[in-house]
């Protein structure tokens, strides 16, 4: 009779647990801000520059924010949603997940198997503890967000070391203004331009940010696979 009530306990636990398990949200684009941490100009310029280095590499980089874990392990959530996700393509597993879980002030970066040679643990945690989470001590959810994205695409893309993730921060913001700047001064020249030298334009433009259409559509994942790569921290 115990051994049976002890079973019925350890069952309705088991039941307790999966009801209250925390549902993995819909993809609904490369910034998924459901925290609400992030201004709307910040989810735009974030959009764009992941958007843009799908279209010239493939890789796909998304971001989640999340109110609270509820209690859950963080990396088991991470492989939760990228496993429902399926973040990067289906042969090259290139997807990665940056998770912000705002009330337990823990975050992660989850790394598709194909992207682990160049993404890899140490570069994760570099990212996270130089660059993201200074900026979150102070608050600054945008800049930290924002500031972390460009650093994965500059090292998935070959372009930045650990040697220079271990520099300020400060300096990576600095890239991330020039960018911006940039794209504000082609949009001011375009417009700017008469009706008819404005429409011959304007492929040109949409080319060099990566091609294709800007318009609206459905957004989801490629088939990626995930191993497990990456590196979580806390602020």
């Amino acid at each position: 009779m115990k051994k049976l009530k002890i079973i019925f306990i350890l069952f309705f636990l088991f039941l307790a647990s999966s009801v209250q398990a925390l549902d993995v949200p819909y993809l609904v684009g490369h910034v998924n801000d459901y925290a609400h941490l992030l201004s709307s100009q910040t989810v735009s310029d974030i959009e764009q520059l992941l958007k843009s280095h799908e279209k010239r590499t493939g890789n796909q980089i998304v971001v989640l924010t999340i109110a609270g874990l509820e209690g859950e392990v963080l990396e088991d959530y991470s492989m939760r949603v990228v496993e429902k996700w399926k973040l990067g393509q289906k042969e090259k597993d290139n997807g990665v997940l940056l998770l912000v879980a705002a009330k337990d002030r823990k975050l992660r970066i989850e790394v598709g198997y194909g992207l682990e040679d160049y993404l890899t643990d140490a570069l994760s945690q570099q990212i996270i503890k130089n660059v993201i989470v200074p900026q979150f001590k102070q608050g600054n959810y945008d800049k930290g967000i924002e500031n972390g994205m460009f650093a994965i695409v500059k090292v998935v893309r070959g372009e930045i070391d650990s040697d220079d993730l271990q520099k300020s921060q400060d300096n990576l913001w600095g890239q991330v203004m020039f960018y911006l700047l940039v794209m504000i001064g082609m949009l001011v020249w375009f417009y700017l331009l008469p009706g008819a030298l404005k429409r011959n334009r304007m492929i040109s433009i949409a080319s060099l940010w990566g091609g294709g259409s800007f318009s609206g559509g459905g957004f989801s994942g490629g088939g990626g696979s995930f191993g497990g790569g990456g590196s979580s921290g806390s602020w």
